[in-house]
């Protein structure tokens, strides 16, 4: 036999994961989020993710348990970003498997390391901008269309699922070919801490944006200047038009932020204060 095929066969070349191997981890990813709890939060989907990877590099039956084992502790953060953390595990146990040269608690270690950065940036970017963002264009779509038509809702979900897939996909691509050496990239460079820091600023802006919108708080005082009759809302939207809603959303920042405030009790408190400004003709 030649020296090509005894390197073919060699079981350095035989547990090498392929482009295959690497597609079932992105299929068994779907189910990421099927086994969240409130115990071990998406370990169960993690586990569940990597049955493609540790079957295919570990044939000890005691190592293939070691390391399902390992991947039930606590694991939380953003599901879409999530992947480029199961890229990586999965270079790091296929190392573990082939030349035993990695400490099998540095995987979790490192795990652990990545879900608290990867959540935030993830919240900010996905669901605190780009989930806004189309969502209110979505909503600008049907209201244009009279709520007749569907494409504002078609859209949204088109453009929600396809970033979320192409995140997923490419996350297991790029974790599993930088393995390591990206975790070291990262925290050499401090870009984690850059992204979470302009993410939640993007967030913010986005958010803001949408003050006017969402945010509804209109006075129903009015008073007489001689036979005119002066709309106190109009004369405050002349001056700067949402200025209440901005207000009080500011103070709900404020209260949340500095004081504190839990905003479950905050939220009932302004019902309230909205529902009792109604009935006494304060607030439209």
């Amino acid at each position: 036999m030649s020296e090509t095929a005894n390197a073919a066969q060699s079981p350095d070349t035989l547990h090498r994961l392929s482009k295959r191997d690497l597609l079932k981890l992105y299929i068994y990813s779907q189910a990421f989020v099927s086994g969240f709890n409130y115990e071990k939060q998406e370990a169960p989907g993690t586990v569940f993710s990597l049955i493609p990877v540790i079957e295919k590099v570990y044939d000890n039956e005691e190592e293939k348990v070691e390391a399902y084992r390992r991947h039930t502790e606590l694991f939380l953060t953003e599901a879409r970003l999530s992947h480029l953390i199961l890229g990586i595990t999965a270079a790091m146990e296929e190392e573990h498997a082939l030349k035993h040269d990695i400490d099998p608690a540095s995987i979790g270690a490192i795990k652990s390391a990545l879900m608290g950065p990867f959540a935030g940036i993830g919240d900010s970017l996905y669901h605190g901008t780009l989930r806004p963002i189309m969502a209110g264009l979505a909503v600008s779509l049907i209201t244009a269309s009279g709520y007749t038509s569907p494409m504002g809702a078609i859209l949204f979900v088109l453009v929600m699922a396809g970033v979320g897939q192409a995140l997923r996909y490419l996350g297991i691509m790029y974790g599993y070919k930088q393995g390591v050496s990206l975790v070291a990239k990262i925290q050499s460079s401090g870009l984690l801490q850059k992204l979470t820091k302009y993410a939640s600023i993007a967030a913010c802006v986005v958010i803001g944006g949408f003050v006017s919108n969402l945010v509804a708080m209109n006075l129903a005082l009015s008073y007489s200047a001689g036979e005119t009759v002066v709309s106190l809302q109009e004369t405050l939207d002349g001056m700067m038009p949402s200025m209440l809603p901005l207000a009080l959303t500011l103070l709900c920042f404020w209260l949340i932020d500095k004081k504190k405030v839990n905003p479950v009790p905050l939220m009932f408190a302004v019902m309230i204060v909205g529902v009792l400004g109604s009935m006494a003709g304060i607030l439209a």
